[in-house]
């Protein structure tokens, strides 16, 4: 009997890899990091400014990066970003000093930008409306398990190869994928040979119609206090990716091959987090009802619980005790992305590729500005834990903005600009 697999799983499947190699694309350079500063003879504070490179073009691209997804769809965009990230994720393993180190992390934010806002227009039309904190969730999760696996592989590439030769196999993982994707994928659902009608009648249908404008002026006021709680929620994440392996390196006087398994233990944590902060959302959502609720509940305790995990390391500095609470403390600030990445699709659905994309611009500013104050601080106080620590207080922001947000509204641009009026009108 020969085996059939549904068109949206295998989306979905496709956009998980995806996820999964654009994050070991970006940890990568976390791994290799004490390779490269040994070669390169580069400071804290210029590896900090390497890990931020990529960040500047992908700030841009979070903000015009979902429009180019809206406007010339998933299938093209995706691919066209694949071929960016994965000529410059080879470009890395060629460079020969600062400046080119910056330039080729600057190209791999060129690729990676329209990539999260495009793959949420993409599942917007190829998932059921009740599975969206699932898929998100789900494909997050995948995003952490190419964190959890990146330092290993990484550390046995550098081995096997030296870090050099470890960017070129990864980039040329990275350009098969972008293939695979433009053959396989439809921007219509309809559209694809392999699609069932049973599975069009449970997606959303599409917009008739010529293509709105995007209201950007109303759309950012509705957006801003969700880009201000991911970007909280990012400035912890880019700590995690680009100085765990040196934390436990530096901190801890292990070698490549122990520091690197040691922030892949941290890392996978998150991949339970994503799996399942998603799920729990959606369950929420099914029970009550309650968009809100479901959105903000495990938002919120995600925030506390990231808080409250780190809240040990500032009294105990055994490694053990360290690595179970940074764990736990990944765990929980993981938990946000299933609800966080549907909150723009359920606050402006017409826009979901752009308005993810606004929320994402918070997260990218957080890639800027985290890395260079981490490297900063350490290499002025020699203190390996200060980065973590400040990060507590941005946790705590992050879950009072929760408050702020409102996903249970939708967005309508005559009732955002008009919104006194149209209340009036209905009393």
């Amino acid at each position: 009997m020969r085996l059939r697999f549904k068109a949206t799983h295998v989306v979905l499947a496709m956009l998980c890899v995806m996820y999964f190699i654009t994050y070991v694309d970006r940890v990568n350079i976390g791994t290799a990091a004490s390779e490269i500063q040994k070669e390169l003879g580069l400071s804290n504070t210029e590896l900090g400014l390497v890990f931020s490179a990529f960040a500047y073009p992908y700030l841009l691209f979070q903000v015009i990066g979902g429009w180019v997804g809206d406007r010339f769809g998933p299938r093209q965009t995706l691919f066209w970003c694949g071929m960016i990230w994965a000529a410059a994720t080879i470009m890395t393993g060629f460079v020969h000093g600062l400046a080119a180190l910056f330039i080729a992390r600057f190209a791999l934010g060129f690729g990676e930008g329209a990539t999260f806002p495009t793959a949420t227009r993409a599942m917007q039309y190829w998932t059921p409306a009740n599975r969206r904190g699932f898929a998100q969730g789900l494909t997050h999760a995948f995003a952490r398990l190419g964190n959890a696996v990146t330092p290993p592989v990484v550390a046995l590439l550098i081995l096997w190869l030296t870090w050099r030769g470890a960017f070129v196999v990864l980039g040329v993982v990275s350009l098969i994928w972008g293939v695979a994707w433009v053959w396989y994928f439809r921007n219509e659902p309809g559209d694809h040979g392999s699609i069932t009608a049973a599975e069009l009648a449970t997606l959303p249908p599409r917009p008739q119609g010529e293509r709105p404008k995007v209201p950007w002026g109303p759309l950012l006021q509705r957006m801003w206090p969700v880009t201000l709680t991911y970007f909280c929620y990012g400035w912890c994440l880019w700590l995690y990716l680009n100085w765990l392996p040196l934390f436990f390196k530096n901190n801890y006087s292990l070698d490549l091959k122990n520091s690197a398994l040691f922030a892949s233990g941290v890392f996978f944590a998150g991949v339970v987090g994503d799996s399942i902060g998603g799920v729990i959302s959606d369950r929420i959502l099914e029970r009550t009802g309650n968009v809100r609720l479901a959105r903000l509940s495990v938002t919120i305790v995600g925030f506390a619980g990231a808080l409250l995990s780190l809240m040990p390391i500032l009294f105990v500095h055994d490694i053990t005790v360290v690595a179970l609470c940074l764990s736990a403390g990944f765990f929980c600030a993981e938990l946000v992305i299933g609800p966080m990445w549907s909150i723009p699709m359920d606050i402006a659905a017409k826009y979901s590729g752009t308005a993810a994309g606004i929320m994402n611009s918070g997260s990218a500013f957080a890639a800027i500005v985290s890395p260079l104050v981490a490297g900063f601080v350490i290499d002025a106080t020699g203190n390996w834990y200060l980065p973590f620590l400040m990060s507590m207080g941005l946790l705590l922001l992050g879950g009072f903005s929760a408050f702020l947000m409102h996903p249970e509204r939708p967005f309508e641009e005559a009732g955002e600009l008009a919104a006194p009026r149209k209340v009036v009108a209905a009393e």
